[in-house]
């Protein structure tokens, strides 16, 4: 590998990073931290993460942007597939029935996924409409505070 190409990465990794931590998501980078908050009652949006086009462009403002809106999760968290993959993989087996998806975005209940925003509703699709996608989820399956 070329170093400046491993260095280019390692910039856009960390400001993907950056930008969904300061939507307020919490990273999960170990299978026990995805353990300990799967297994918490309530609601999680996870936010799959990763470095392709249509996560930048659409996905983490969605992400971050979805979030002004009067019925919320009760937690935010963010696995990063490709960069986390012990984590990602531990979050991806309790997604079940749904493929693994880069980037997409899952809401748990009360430890059990209930649907998922896949990359094929993301790609292609513009920002607007994965916030309306994830504010219907909220509506679905949150409480408002």
């Amino acid at each position: 590998m070329d170093l400046n190409f491993d260095l280019y990465m390692n910039d856009v990794v960390n400001q993907a990073r950056k930008e969904i931590e300061g939507a307020g998501y919490e990273q999960l980078t170990t299978e026990n931290e995805v353990d300990e908050v799967f297994k918490q009652d309530g609601t999680t949006l996870v936010m799959i993460n990763s470095v392709c086009g249509c996560a930048g462009g659409i996905a983490r403002p969605a992400a971050s942007h979805a979030l002004h809106y009067d019925v919320l999760p009760d937690r935010l968290v963010t696995v990063f597939a490709g960069q986390d993959k012990e984590a990602t993989q531990r979050a991806r087996d309790y997604f079940e029935g749904y493929a693994p998806s880069s980037p997409s975005f899952a809401l748990m209940k009360d430890g059990k996924i209930t649907q998922m925003i896949e990359r094929h509703q993301i790609e292609g699709h513009d920002t607007m409409d994965v916030i309306t996608q994830l504010q219907n989820l909220f509506d679905k399956y949150c409480e408002q505070k």
